[in-house]
């Protein structure tokens, strides 16, 4: 995001808070992220710092990107430089444990400034993807219209769409939930289980997320939309999303602590997995699907059996 911000305004000064100081001189040095993107030149109006202080002085916008679990303590953190009027748009996306919060509560909470404006970004898009300016839609969502107008201004490109939201809670859910479902649909790939129990579990997934953000106060047409429908068909069916992947080696047999130990980035899906099943029953919400991924990423059912007991389930008229 700090690379499609730059190169859309070359006299945009735009710092990324960065905790490697090796990632911070390559940047800043190199123009160029040798962890994550080594093969793309950045912006050279793109600025590395490690210090907070630096990064949001004078700041007109904050994008947010540290995964849900990490967020309270890395917000407590640097809430002495946050200006009170600063906007946050969070890319981060799924549920912290434990308090169910998402972020939209944990972002003012953390900061103590309960007006703290905030705006949640999601949608289907591929971070490489967008690196390379292929053509990708988005929403942003906030209760503030004029707030969305900002964002969408700052934010909307040749190609990148913007489409606005006042429904924070159904992006929010929907992006956090899609997590846990993309576990599920890489299971089914582990397994080689085909492409009707694929489209039938997403189907199904979808159904789940639907219920609870409904129950939650979302509405319907956000779960259809770019946040719920379009996120989860990128995320379930294509094999760069890290939660799939995921799913793809437990339903190949891979044990868990096998999978986070190879891993270099954050699956959020993880996480939110337990949140879920908290959530589904203090809204009264069946979720079968989304328990039984909980319930493998515990250890308490193997895939094998998880897909025997939805098998089992009883027949139902479908809602």
């Amino acid at each position: 995001m700090a690379a499609h911000i730059a190169s859309r305004k070359a006299q945009m000064e735009v710092y990324m808070l960065v905790r490697d100081p090796v990632v911070c001189h390559s940047i800043n040095d190199n123009h160029c992220n040798n962890k994550y993107f080594p093969d793309h030149k950045l912006p050279k109006n793109v600025v590395a710092t490690t210090d907070a202080q630096t990064a949001l002085l004078k700041a007109d916008y904050c994008l947010h990107a540290v995964p849900v679990q990490f967020s309270t303590a890395f917000l407590e953190g640097i809430a002495s430089y946050v200006d009170p009027a600063l906007p946050f748009i969070s890319l981060s996306k799924g549920l912290e444990l434990n308090t169910l919060r998402m972020m939209s509560q944990i972002i003012p909470q953390a900061l103590r400034n309960p007006r703290q404006p905030f705006i949640a970004l999601s949608g289907p898009s591929f971070a490489l993807e967008l690196m390379n300016k292929l053509p990708t839609a988005m929403v942003v969502a906030t209760k503030d219209k004029k707030l969305a107008n900002a964002a969408q201004q700052l934010l909307a490109s040749s190609y990148l769409r913007i489409n606005t939201s006042s429904d924070v809670t159904g992006v929010e859910i929907a992006g956090a939930l899609k997590n846990v479902l993309a576990i599920a649909a890489g299971i089914v790939d582990g397994m080689h289980l085909g492409n009707n129990s694929m489209a039938a579990l997403v189907a199904q997934g979808c159904s789940e997320i639907r219920w609870l953000a409904t129950k939650m106060g979302a509405k319907p047409t956000t779960i259809t939309g770019l946040s719920g429908t379009g996120d989860i068909m990128l995320t379930c069916f294509v094999n760069l999303s890290r939660n799939r992947m995921v799913g793809v080696r437990l339903g190949s047999g891979e044990k868990l602590e096998d999978i986070l130990g190879s891993m270099n980035q954050v699956a959020e899906g993880i996480s939110t997995a337990g949140a879920v099943i908290a959530l589904a029953q203090k809204y009264n919400v069946k979720m079968p699907v989304s328990t039984a991924v909980a319930r493998i990423i515990d250890n308490e059912l193997t895939p094998k059996k998880a897909v025997y007991e939805l098998m089992n389930l009883p027949q139902v008229e479908e809602v």
